[in-house]
């Protein structure tokens, strides 16, 4: 049940996430809090079962590379998860989904800091 919770939560944090990225001049659309909050369970699914196998296939890569790779497998998840979720789109297609992961990543560290300062998130 507290996995559960904290899925919910954090799906909630993303999908703010998400709205406040797509008022940012990224390339990032999303239609209203529903699809947010769609494609924020979506992008939670796909990092826990497609990210784990991707990050194996690319491991010799992501060593190369000293880990930059990983923003490269961050920003696939986030564009799969445009493609799969109607009404949240990239306009400059793998352009956007590189800095929505990067932005994503910045501004969920700063929501969950701030709720987990409240014991709301740990």
């Amino acid at each position: 049940m507290e996995t559960l919770i904290g899925f919910i939560v954090t799906s909630l944090v993303t999908a703010v996430s998400l709205l406040i990225i797509s008022k940012l001049p990224l390339g990032i659309e999303i239609d209203d809090f529903g699809k947010a909050v769609i494609a924020a369970v979506v992008f939670g699914l796909l990092n826990g079962l497609v990210k784990p196998v991707l990050f194996w296939l690319a491991l010799p890569l992501t060593i190369l590379t000293l880990g930059l790779f990983l923003i490269v497998l961050n920003a696939i998840i986030f564009g799969l998860a445009a493609w799969i979720v109607e009404g949240f789109r990239l306009r400059w297609g793998f352009g956007s989904a590189i800095l929505g992961a990067i932005a994503l990543s910045i501004i969920n560290s700063i929501l969950s800091g701030i709720l987990g300062a409240f014991g709301i998130m740990t």
